[in-house]
């Protein structure tokens, strides 16, 4: 599945650093506004032990772990819905993402200027919050605009358009975003091809200093309190910190440097596990002596759209499915041991996937 998460916010707040640590890239990091202006693209890595403890039983040729494309957009000023700073171009890249991960300064550091010459978060959440409402009002209103005549002359269906039309719009006039607005099926089916971005789910990344990383700060607990009411999620990282354990190619290096600041993982694993969750994501694993692989699809998805996954002629021409737990794999040891002891089952078209699931797919074209 190809799917994207957008780094955004104001310039110089440190996503380009992110970037580089989440992808290991090396996007142009500077302390001046606009210094990344085409957008930066990586493909990470979804962390996953269970990946790696299949492939020590199994010992394949190759691990190959599954993928979550990450793009590094400009940054974003006032007026960028009309146009300023490197405005259309931003909101025109981060439409194409299916999520966001918005960064937010909150650390004190006179050396690292802010393009409004104070640190304040709400504030600059409040500014993008902003832009992107605005770009997604002038979507809707367009829409409006060319179905007011129709609906004027009774067209029964074009009313019933901007009724739903009126409900966002209504919506973001009072300055909040779609997602938190409770959307209907029907109206779901009218504005999914607008691609929203307001829409679109959120992780907020507080960056923060050394000092604030394991108990926040009072920058990060004012975005903690906002942020609950979107029912988004909320991150801590010191991206600074970040950088130097990406440096570290050692992995006994990287453990003994984590274990001194307080932390289990790096920061950035939580964050592409936390965008894998928003995006409603899971994974399942093939097994064999050639290749151990995670799979991504999307949560609910059945056995024939999971194979599909592998390859649109295992969709069309699916049989069935051998599937085996990954708990139930782990512990018996082998396949064989799963089949010997009836933890192996044979599932149809119907059989929802479930996370962990361990499977094999029978087909014919």
């Amino acid at each position: 599945m190809s799917l994207k998460c957008g780094i955004v916010g104001l310039p110089n707040v440190g996503k380009s650093t992110l970037f580089n640590c989440l992808s290991k890239a090396k996007a142009q990091s500077a302390n001046f506004p606009f210094c990344t202006i085409e957008p930066n693209i990586g493909i990470i890595t979804v962390p996953d032990e269970r990946l790696f403890k299949i492939s020590s039983i199994i010992d394949p040729e190759k691990t190959v772990p599954t993928t979550v494309e990450i793009v590094d957009i400009a940054g974003l000023v006032k007026g960028a819905s009309k146009g300023e700073g490197l405005g259309n171009k931003f909101l025109a890249n981060i439409r194409e993402t299916n999520a966001i991960v918005h960064v937010l300064r909150c650390f004190d550091d006179d050396n690292i200027v802010h393009v409004d010459g104070s640190i304040d978060p709400v504030r600059d959440k409040e500014t993008i919050d902003l832009e992107l409402q605005l770009k997604d009002l002038e979507t809707l209103e367009k829409i409006k605009e060319k179905n007011v005549r129709v609906a004027k002359s009774g067209n029964k269906e074009a009313i019933k358009l901007i009724t739903i039309l009126d409900k966002f719009i209504n919506h973001l006039e009072s300055g909040k975003s779609i997602r938190t607005l409770t959307i209907e099926k029907e109206e779901f089916s009218v504005i999914r091809p607008l691609q929203l971005i307001t829409q679109k789910p959120v992780i907020y990344v507080c960056n923060v200093d050394e000092n604030s990383l394991q108990n926040g700060n009072k920058y990060t607990q004012e975005i903690k309190n906002i942020a609950q009411i979107e029912n988004a999620e909320v991150l801590v990282i010191a991206t600074a910190i970040e950088a130097e354990i990406a440096e570290l190619e050692d992995v006994d290096e990287q453990k003994m440097f984590l274990d001194d600041l307080g932390l289990e993982n790096p920061g950035v694993n939580n964050l592409i596990k936390s965008a894998y969750k928003i995006l409603n994501l899971e994974t399942y694993f093939t097994a064999g002596k050639k290749e151990v692989r995670a799979w991504t699809i999307l949560k609910g998805s059945k056995a024939p759209k999971a194979a599909g996954v592998i390859h649109s002629d295992f969709e069309k021409g699916f049989i069935r499915a051998e599937v085996m737990s990954y708990n139930n794999f782990i512990k018996l040891g082998s396949e064989q041991a799963c089949k010997d002891a009836g933890k192996l089952s044979v599932e149809g078209k119907d059989y929802i996937v479930k996370d962990g699931d361990i499977m094999h797919f029978r087909f014919n074209v």
